[in-house]
């Protein structure tokens, strides 16, 4: 792939990978996705034959356009990016070059240590004996869960499926890995089992200005009943998930993704004429929500604003556009 008005500027084959990886679903989870993400663009700079800053630069800009088509939603992923164009920096190639590669292991860095981080806090909130409720699968969230074990609390677990792509199997498997008792259940069965749960513990592909959550379809009915039962809904997320579009009014995108993940072909061919929507991911609105858990600490979600501010100011760059 070349961008446009160029005739030498080219995307990395591992950067085609990568989006390719993504897109499926084959990388999943907002930081490994920031994580991957990060790592093919450095994969771009240290194979780029670019001759001048000027080409370097513009193919910087083309290998980011490419992994942020990947997963509208995912905002980790220009966030990482955003990282590490803010540290691009130098007159040639391989001063360019070099500021690439030590934004990423930086960038790195911080995620390595965030999730840990994050964890300590978000343990805070669980008791011994505590039965919790996860709907999807988030790292944040079974990281949490991993420091309340080592903490020695005894923790249950109440783990919706998480329909069309079951990532609740996920989530199930790895609670057992952490020696966690596990109930798996169908997502419609959630409004019944919530009488037994003590919190409800999710994830976030992003969180707005005004604290609403974007996450995987199906939590924000999940949220309205839990409030219904006073039963409370952490959400786990890193910085690096926090949407600094927002800030300006910028509508949340939700991904639709193939109908091939609802139903087969066989299936709808059977069943006649009929529309199939599958969007990836639902708003929960903050009023549903008691706590945001990054590794800055926890927020009221009606306060996320002000962290979001103090990250990335009032304001977000997309260095990756196209220069004139």
């Amino acid at each position: 792939m070349k961008e446009r008005g160029t005739a030498d500027v080219e995307v990395h084959p591992a950067v085609e990978e990568t989006a390719h990886q993504i897109a499926e679903m084959e990388v999943r989870g907002a930081a490994k996705i920031a994580e991957t993400a990060a790592s093919a663009l450095k994969q771009q700079a240290e194979a780029s034959t670019a001759t001048t800053a000027e080409t370097f630069e513009q193919e910087m800009r083309l290998a980011a356009r490419v992994l942020l088509d990947t997963r509208p939603t995912a905002v980790s992923l220009p966030n990482s990016l955003r990282y590490i164009f803010r540290r691009i920096d130098g007159e040639s190639v391989d001063e360019l070059r070099e500021s690439v590669i030590t934004g990423t292991r930086a960038f790195q860095n911080q995620l390595a240590s965030a999730q840990e981080e994050l964890g300590g806090i978000g343990a805070n909130r669980l008791q011994d004996g505590d039965t919790v409720l996860f709907h999807c699968h988030s790292t944040d969230v079974l990281s949490c869960v991993a420091a309340a074990r080592e903490q020695g609390k005894s923790i249950r677990a109440i783990v919706k499926e998480t329909r069309p792509r079951n990532q609740g199997y996920i989530t199930a498997r790895e609670l057992r890995e952490l020696d966690v008792p596990v109930t798996l259940i169908v997502d419609g069965a959630a409004g019944r089992y919530l009488e037994e749960a003590d919190h409800v513990f999710v994830g976030a592909d992003s969180v707005t200005a005004d604290g609403a959550v974007v996450n995987k379809i199906g939590t924000r009915p999940l949220a309205v009943s839990a409030r219904e039962r006073d039963t409370p809904v952490v959400v786990a997320a890193q910085t690096v998930k926090l949407d600094p579009t927002t800030l300006s009014g910028h509508a949340v995108e939700i991904e639709m993704r193939e109908e091939s993940e609802v139903i087969a072909a066989d299936d709808r061919e059977d069943i006649g004429d009929i529309a199939v929507e599958n969007p990836a991911f639902d708003v929960t609105p903050p009023r549903y929500v008691d706590a945001i858990v990054t590794e800055r600490g926890q927020f009221p979600p009606e306060s996320i604003v002000f962290l979001m501010r103090e990250l990335f100011g009032t304001q977000s760059d997309q260095p990756w556009e196209q220069q004139e």
